[in-house]
């Protein structure tokens, strides 16, 4: 009895472990579809720093790092949003420490400063075989290259242009300017509106020239085009001195125009009201094209159209703009380049592009991407970005760039606000920029 116990036991197991595999057989095919999601540790764990942003860039970022992660289960994106203010310091303390982000985001005019100490990775290699640098404008390229190599990768790109008040034009009986990018006033021009729209009596600014007199990052950006379109530059072709550039007769005519507009002809202020533009004290003003959604959103009674308008940016000899914006880098300390590449060709594709775009409303950096979107190719978003495509101007790629860019901000304060001579005035600046160019020699 025992023994056929142990035959029927030992049938019985044969029959189960065959239907086990003949239902693994034929249900195999179904589970491989759904490969297993890695373990943590078999995951690349990718660290990304950027500044903060609105609140719409910050939704671009968290949708592409979901997206990112959804199509490459094996590599997890930690990201780090950081307050505008303490970014550079923070970045530069972990740099100094050795333990910075694999990817972080770099405003274009301070690359070189990154590139120059080594902290930066050239991915000059990633971008010229699989970064479909073709699509992208020569004048952007430039100014994220450094040495004749790429160091980041773009995203979107900025531009400005004129800004008027159609009601306090209307009222002076002024014509409205052109619309067309190829078509702005000339700064004379320029001055002879601001001269008619002017009316201290009124509390009426004729034109705030390059976004007053700030801090930080802006008053180079708004006011170097102005040296530019005069004919002048700020350094050599070679980035080794000042001398005979930001002091050449190009330049000083330029200053000398600048300090007009506040001195001479009395049509810009040292200080404006509160919202000035949009309340109607302030005919013309010099912003940027990431204002209209600002304008939109803030001031939704002041219309585009109705209440206000916008031309190119204006010129004298020749016209230019300024580009640059925050792009994508990878430390050189990185211990997972390939996979810190891939996230970034994925953000600054085509694809991550489109859709960074579609949410912020930018000036893409790529030709494709601006072709899919109508509203760009139409006044006024058409301004910024044949502007961006076809006249924009990179400021100076070089290690020394924070001496130069503050080198700036006082001269034009000077000539401003100070009412100093003009040729002084670029005579010191020329001094401490040449200073900073020799000490990173």
């Amino acid at each position: 009895m025992k023994k056929w116990f142990t035959i029927f036991a030992i049938i019985l197991l044969g029959i189960l472990v065959y239907a086990l595999s003949f239902f693994d057989t034929f249900s195999g095919s179904t589970q491989k579809e759904k490969p297993e999601k890695p373990k943590s540790s078999e995951r690349t764990e990718l660290t990304f720093w950027r500044n903060s942003g609105n609140t719409a860039e910050n939704k671009a970022f968290e949708e592409l790092v979901s997206v990112f992660e959804k199509a490459n289960p094996d590599i997890s994106v930690n990201m780090k949003s950081i307050p505008y203010s303490d970014y550079e310091i923070r970045l530069r303390t972990e740099l100094a420490a050795g333990n910075p982000p694999d990817i972080l985001t770099i405003d274009s005019p301070t690359l070189a400063l990154y590139a120059n100490t080594g902290s930066l990775l050239s991915i000059d290699p990633f971008m010229r075989k699989e970064g479909q640098i073709d699509d992208i404008p020569a004048s952007t390229l430039r100014g994220l290259s450094y040495k004749g190599q790429i160091y980041l990768a773009p995203i979107v790109e900025s531009s400005i242009a004129l800004y008027y008040n159609r009601h306090l034009f209307k009222d002076a009986g002024i014509p409205y300017p052109s619309e067309d990018p190829k078509n702005p006033l000339t700064w004379d021009e320029v001055l002879e509106i601001a001269k008619k729209v002017n009316n201290p009596a009124k509390d009426v600014v004729g034109i705030d020239p390059a976004q007053g007199f700030n801090d930080g990052e802006s008053p180079a950006y708004f006011k170097t085009p102005l040296l530019w379109q005069f004919g002048a530059n700020i350094l050599s072709p070679d980035g080794t001195t000042a001398s005979g550039y930001l002091d050449s007769k190009e330049a000083l005519d330029a200053l000398q125009f600048y300090q007009d507009l506040y001195h001479k002809n009395a049509v810009a202020a040292f200080e404006l009201p509160p919202a000035a533009f949009e309340s109607g004290k302030l005919a013309m003003t010099v912003l940027g094209s990431w204002t209209l959604a600002d304008l939109e959103k803030n001031h939704p009674e002041f219309k585009l159209g109705e209440d206000f308008g916008v031309t190119p940016l204006p010129k004298d000899k020749y016209q230019f703009v300024p580009n640059g914006g925050w792009a994508l880098g990878i430390t050189s300390k990185s211990k997972h380049p390939q996979e810190a590449w891939k996230f970034i060709k994925y953000v600054t594709s085509y694809e991550g592009m489109k859709k960074y775009v579609t949410i912020t409303g930018d000036v893409p950096a790529r030709y494709s991407v601006a072709k899919d979107f109508p509203e760009l190719n139409k006044y006024p978003k058409n301004i910024f970005l044949q502007q961006t495509q076809k006249y924009s101007r990179n400021r100076p790629v070089t290690p020394a760039y924070p001496v130069v860019s503050d080198a700036i901000r006082k001269l034009f304060e000077d000539v401003g606000i100070g009412g100093k001579d003009v040729k002084t005035s670029a005579k010191e600046a020329v001094e401490k920029i040449n200073a900073g160019l020799k000490e990173i020699q």
